[in-house]
């Protein structure tokens, strides 16, 4: 820390008690008056250095001047400031730091110590020692933290407004091109512990300096000195990603709340809000509402796990409405950046009936849904297949991002046995269909809700699986819905039904490809003979297809008989029930000796497909287990 030396005198002055006495053999003539501090001076020492104490000394008479007692009560600095002041009229030895600079400048334009009081008066040794020092990162810091203890005369004098200024300009200065010791710590030293200075060493390359390196010291400001900061770095055109990571850095070390983990997630309540002081609770409170309204509006800049973790505390502390909307907002702006485990927010209400507070997450996707509704193309309306994912030729959108990021939450709550089941609706409804190029995700929160839920109706185990569309769930989900016992009897069969159409069309596919190569084979066969090239060759080619193609018509044969094998045994499950004529006219579907497997079916409201009016041996899908499954998927291949 840079210093200057002041006076040449040895020290004259002595506490007593509450009493600076001054033995220089002269008694005293002048009692000054500090605070609860008097200092026993003598008159000319202060008359020939400061305007004030000449003219407050002048109004005594003349007759009266030996017992001259002075009140100054109000000087900036108080008897600290005022001891510094005596020993510099003195002409005793003292350093002027960067610790007490500022209250020996306030002090010393209070008591108008100016050129006219004799040159180099302490006006202008303070203020040439706070000009060297202001270029200086670790000195300005502590220059602008002593300025609050004399916070208004030094708004007036503008000291606070430089240090701000200088700080700014050094952080946003790039840190390649400069070598000073940021930490303060004096010299830096290379990796090979040599010391430089300035980044002058011919033994070791110059130390490099991160671009967050100014995060922690300027951490340690009030916040409203760390506000005027951070406005100042950002009107001077830093990154405004740069800004956010200091604001976040500021947050975390001064709001203890965002680095604990909630108990809530270890199984245990939050403490209740009592068991903290009422003042520490205020001046959180404060400092969460400074923060929020601090942090950059632009999109993307602020992370959104911090985002809700300031959303979480903001709901510990008891923020203000527009506080907590604020960041809901935000976090909506960008919802797609969230993870699951942030949005996990526990209810902090006293009537606590849920684990967590699902409304809030819905009003953070109605948030969402909003600002998102211009860039959405809603005539996209389609459905994509597996393929089409795996190939990766279908782009995962913002919205698909968040439609797999709420089907997880749902899947969290879900096991929640107060969540009512018209709010798990509505929350799984906001997600637009399109949006879920596969219903999977929704499937699993359905089946965790239907499990935790077993009391609930057939009627509301329907409305519920009205979520999802059976068509857009993959094989493995469809497998283990078609042996899903949890879900209504009409829910098995639609899925059963998709899936015996998926294998039709596959099979179909795979057919069509297999007469289009054997055709295409006959045609170079041909071709082959005119030209005498290789007619061994396209012989063995074709009888390798034929083979194949009896390969696969013997599959699909076996595949007919075990499709009719499933049905035996879906007869036998309803026969408790009734009659297989009264399982059909249950879902409105009649048993015809011989099915029509060309007749289209007809799609419904909700996008998905009804059911044809006829199931034969092949129209319902086998469950696709075992030895089923891996023909199936051999098919696919």
């Amino acid at each position: 820390m840079a210093c200057l030396k002041l006076g040449s005198k040895s020290e004259v002055f002595h506490l007593d008690g509450q009493t600076w006495l001054c033995s220089t053999g002269l008694s005293s003539d002048v009692i000054v008056e500090v605070e609860e501090t008097s200092f026993h001076l003598h008159k000319f020492p202060l008359l020939s250095r400061s305007g004030l104490l000449e003219d407050i000394i002048a109004e005594f008479p003349s007759e009266d001047e030996y017992k001259c007692s002075l009140q100054l009560h109000d000087i900036p600095g108080g008897a600290k400031a005022f001891l510094l002041v005596a020993k510099f009229c003195y002409g005793v030895r003292f350093e002027l730091n960067a610790l007490n600079v500022v209250i020996v400048r306030c002090a010393a334009e209070y008591l108008r110590m100016n050129e006219d009081y004799g040159e180099g008066n302490l006006i202008r040794q303070a203020e040439d020692f706070l000009n060297d020092i202001l270029g200086n990162w670790t000195d300005s810091i502590k220059v602008l933290e002593t300025c609050e203890e004399v916070l208004p005369h030094a708004e007036e004098l503008h000291i606070v407004s430089r240090c701000i200024n200088s700080l700014a300009m050094t952080a946003s200065a790039d840190p390649s091109l400069f070598s000073w010791p940021m930490s303060g710590n004096g010299a830096v030293k290379s990796p090979e512990g040599v010391a430089f200075w300035n980044g002058i060493s011919t033994t070791a390359k110059p130390h490099t300096v991160n671009e967050d390196w100014w995060f922690e010291e300027v951490s340690v400001l009030k916040l409203p000195f760390y506000k005027r900061l951070i406005r100042a770095v950002e009107s001077g055109g830093m990154n405004l990603e740069k800004v956010a990571g200091s604001i976040m850095h500021y947050a975390k070390r001064h709001l203890s709340l965002l680095g604990r983990q909630s108990s809530f997630l270890n199984g245990n309540r939050a403490a209740p809000a009592s068991t903290v002081s009422a003042p520490s609770d205020v001046d959180k409170r404060n400092l969460l509402e400074e923060i929020v309204e601090l942090l950059p509006d632009q999109k993307g800049v602020t992370p959104t796990n911090f985002l809700l973790r300031l959303l979480r505390t903001s709901m510990i502390l008891h923020a203000s409405p527009s506080c907590r909307e604020n960041l809901e907002k935000r976090v909506g702006a960008q919802l797609e950046q969230a993870a699951l485990e942030d949005l996990l927010i526990p209810n902090m209400g006293y009537t606590v009936e849920i684990l967590y507070d699902i409304d809030c997450v819905q009003r953070i996707l109605d948030h969402f849904m909003l600002m998102d509704r211009d860039s959405i193309d809603y005539s996209s309306n389609c459905i994509v297949d597996e393929g089409q994912l795996s190939d990766g030729s279908h782009a995962l959108t913002r919205m698909t991002m968040v439609a797999h990021l709420v089907d997880g939450y749902l899947a969290e709550v879900a096991p929640d046995v107060n969540l009512k089941l018209q709010k798990f609706q509505s929350l799984a409804a906001l997600i637009p269909e399109y949006a879920r190029p596969l219903d999977d995700g929704l499937y699993r929160a359905i089946d965790i809700y239907l499990k935790a839920h077993p009391w609930l109706t057939d009627s509301e185990k329907e409305q519920i699986c009205r979520l999802m569309n059976c068509q857009k769930l993959s094989l493995e989900a469809s497998t283990h819905a078609a042996q899903n016992e949890r879900l209504p009897l009409r829910v098995i069969v639609q899925v059963l039904f998709f899936e015996q159409l998926r294998l039709r069309t596959s099979v179909a596919g795979w057919f069509f490809v297999s007469d289009n190569l054997e055709n295409s084979q006959n045609l170079s066969g041909n071709l082959a003979l005119v030209r005498n090239e290789a007619p061994a060759q396209a012989g063995t080619r074709r009888l390798d297809r034929v083979v194949a193609v009896d390969d696969m018509k013997e599959r699909v044969s076996e595949l007919e008989k075990e499709c009719l094998s499933m049905k035996q045994e879906i007869e036998k499950l309803v026969k408790t029930k009734g009659s297989w004529n009264s399982f059909l006219k249950k879902f409105g579907l009649r048993l015809k000796s011989k099915p029509d497997a060309k007749k289209p079916s007809k799609p419904s409201c909700n996008g998905s497909e009804e059911l044809p009016t006829s199931i034969g041996p092949t129209s319902i899908g086998p469950l696709m287990n075992g030895k089923e499954e891996n023909e199936n998927k051999e098919l696919r291949d």
